[in-house]
Order: C-alpha cells, then sequence, then structure tokens
C-alpha cells in the first residue's frame, strides 16, 4: 500500500506545484522539501520507498516540463 502511494503521490505534488507556481524547479524544490520533511520525521525508513520516491518525483518533473510547455503554447 505504501509502495504505491510512493510511486504516484511525489509525482502528482511536482505536477501540482508545477501548475500553481509555473515554474518546475520550484515546484521539484517544494517537493523534495516535503520528502525530506517526511524522512526525518520517520514516516518513510525503507530504501524501496525512497527508491519509489525518486523515481515518481524524477518522473513528475519531466512531465511537469511537458505540461509547461504546452501551457506556454
Amino acid at each position: 500500500m505504501w509502495f504505491l502511494a510512493a510511486l504516484i503521490i511525489p509525482c502528482l505534488l511536482v505536477l501540482l506545484f508545477a501548475r500553481v507556481t509555473y515554474n518546475r524547479y520550484i515546484a521539484l524544490l517544494l517537493t523534495i522539501a516535503l520528502l525530506v520533511a517526511s524522512y526525518v520525521k520517520g514516516y518513510t525508513d525503507e530504501l524501496h520507498e525512497i527508491v519509489a520516491d525518486i523515481a515518481s518525483t524524477i518522473t513528475g518533473f519531466l512531465l511537469a516540463g511537458r505540461m509547461l510547455d504546452n501551457i506556454k503554447k
């Protein structure tokens, strides 16, 4: 269950923040800040969940770039 959330939620967060700020770098920074805060609080403690978070964040960053290019056209 948590693994599926780790695959989906960071990607959606990057897309949401990119849509709000119109900047994918700021969206990436905000998402990473939330992920680091959850790691520090101890909500994520297994390596495969951290790897899934990173992969999902990268995917969201790439999709946010495409989304913002389409918005600017």
